[in-house]
């Protein structure tokens, strides 16, 4: 095992465009677009880089929600969130010298109801705009929030529990 010291952490986002097959359930979707992601940055990376590509999206109603393309489309989604639970799935992908694991972690959110005030005024903040589901748990939307189950970082896009553990297995120890 080694230890991965702040020193060696490098920032290199995928660039690509997002992409994954048609069909998939959400937790296939999260999975394939989170090492479609890594497989990018992993073409550009040296031996022993290790590589950490997640996506995040919102289930509700049968429907996947990923960022909003414009301000209405942020409307509709929070108006669809708003006195309902939702499930909110992230695919985590690690690769190192080749070897990739992949995951999929599942949280549940409740959202207390949202008057068309409210709504307006978060989308104006301009927050929802980059976020799967139009909202970010871990900022003002924490005001919409009525209960988590499951992994709160999951929500705000990144499990890091499933991550230490994913890293722990390609021999990466963060203590």
């Amino acid at each position: 095992m080694e230890m991965l010291g702040v020193r060696d952490l490098r920032i290199d986002p995928a660039r690509g465009e997002e992409s994954a097959p048609e069909g998939l359930a959400p937790d296939g979707l999260v999975q394939a677009l989170a090492a479609h992601k890594a497989r990018e940055v992993e073409a550009r990376s040296g031996p022993g880089d290790v590589i950490i590509a997640a996506d995040t999206v919102v289930w509700h109603g049968g429907r996947v929600y990923g960022k909003p393309k414009d301000e209405a489309e942020a409307a509709e989604m929070l108006r669809a969130l708003s006195g309902d639970t939702h499930e909110v799935f992230t695919g985590v992908c690690v690769i190192r010298d080749g070897k990739a694991l992949s995951r999929a972690v599942r949280s549940v959110v409740r959202f207390r109801p949202l008057s068309d005030s409210e709504i307006a005024a978060y989308i104006a903040t301009g927050e929802p705009m980059d976020k799967a589901g139009a909202y970010g748990a871990q900022g003002k939307a924490a005001l919409f929030v009525e209960s988590i189950t499951g992994d709160f970082f999951n929500v705000m896009g990144l499990p890091l529990c499933t991550l230490g553990r994913m890293l722990h297995e390609q021999g990466v120890e963060l203590l």
